[in-house]
């Protein structure tokens, strides 16, 4: 625990009243396929000037900290949100890709994929070993590339893209220790030198040009895509999001299909903001098909999960996972336990040189309830 003290510059009091209010927790399974990691821990909620997910590592070379993810404020309506926000400064109009969050980083002589909370995790590791340029981190050893892990092969988040197996989405490069991040231009640089697939910038413009961005919001929303990030050119000012009506409805029917799994704010946040954004796009869209639309993702999934149950079923998802390693394999499932995650594997087979896996996930808090309130019993 002295490392940690050290790393951030605290008492080894703050440091032991941390690990008891449970915001100090490890970060990893202590395992082989981790070898440069001697210990490592992660901050489970904001604490000072360290975001949540802030990762401290003592490795074999030393002591690392990598900042976790600045939590990006949203706005609900467009023309005033971004004058207000950015001023005249010309924005980069960033496509907001629905995937996990990853950190991607060096620790002594390899790389490692870190979550949004903090965890190392096995799984993505592996793959952004397999898929991430290690040279990029000769010229920058200290710097973390966060990208959107996307693709049918994931283990958190379904796949809306249609991609085999796995892939890294840059959205941004940061300072491990500082947070600092590089400008647009420099990461577009960056990633065409290395080869690193990039988000996409759907466009450059300044906010009081309302009406072409409204544009790629609606192309957005044909497209079926999640969203927008604004970003000023330079990073020097936060970015703000944006999701469109159809991400809205998206989110809607898979927590309304898992309702006892999600908090009631999360449930309410979609239905307000489809609102703000049929309010402000009312000249350019159908509202009664909005009402449709938003009415269907809330009840047609609800009903479906009761239905399960009343067959004697469990409300429940599937996952295929894709591995290159029968360790990283058994590494992954120690991981899901210490994330509290409950995944049975329920087939495993080997294509080629990888080993597939499907695990069931069972929304027990829904299943439970739902079989609660069919025998008659009050809400």
């Amino acid at each position: 625990m002295n490392f940690v003290s050290e790393a951030l510059n605290l008492s080894r009091f703050s440091t032991e009243r941390l690990e008891e209010r449970g915001i100090l927790k490890r970060a990893f399974v202590k395992h082989p396929f981790f070898g440069d990691i001697i210990e490592a821990f992660r901050i489970d909620k904001k604490f000072g000037i360290y975001e949540e997910g802030t990762v401290v590592v003592k490795s074999s070379n030393g002591l690392k900290v990598f900042r976790g993810f600045p939590k990006i404020k949203r706005i609900l309506y467009l023309e005033s949100g971004l004058k207000k926000h950015f001023g005249m400064k010309k924005i980069a109009l960033e496509e907001k890709m629905n995937g996990y969050n990853v950190r991607i980083v060096k620790i002594g002589e390899r790389i490692y994929a870190i979550t949004r909370r903090g965890l190392i995790c096995p799984y993505t590791t592996e793959k952004a070993r397999e898929k991430i340029p290690a040279d990029f981190f000769d010229e920058f050893p200290d710097y973390m590339l966060c990208c959107e892990a996307i693709g049918n092969a994931s283990p958190y988040v379904p796949d809306y893209y249609g991609i085999d197996g796995l892939e890294f989405f840059l959205f941004d490069i940061r300072e491990g220790k500082t947070n600092r991040p590089m400008s647009v231009s420099e990461r577009k640089e960056i990633a065409e030198r290395y080869g690193i697939k990039m988000v996409e910038i759907l466009l450059e413009t300044s906010p009081e040009n309302i009406n072409d961005i409204k544009k790629v919001v609606e192309d957005l929303n044909k497209r079926e895509r999640e969203g927008i990030v604004f970003k000023e050119l330079e990073m020097l000012l936060p970015p703000l999001k944006y999701t469109t009506s159809f991400s809205n409805c998206s989110d809607l029917s898979y927590a309304f299909k898992n309702f006892e799994e999600y908090g009631r704010d999360f449930l309410l946040a979609r239905i307000v903001r489809e609102a703000f954004q049929a309010f402000e796009f009312q000249d350019s869209i159908n509202i009664e098909e909005r009402y449709y639309r938003l009415g269907r993702a809330i009840l047609s999934s609800t009903i479906e999960s009761i239905k399960k149950v009343w067959e004697g079923k469990e409300v429940t998802e599937e996952i295929r996972l894709k591995f290159s390693d029968e360790d990283v394999l058994e590494l992954f499932k120690m991981h899901l336990k210490l994330v509290g995650v409950n995944l049975k594997e329920l087939e495993r087979k080997r294509k080629g040189e990888k080993i597939e896996v499907k695990f069931e996930r069972t929304m027990r808090a829904t299943t439970d309830k739902i079989r609660s309130l069919l025998e008659g019993n009050p809400w």
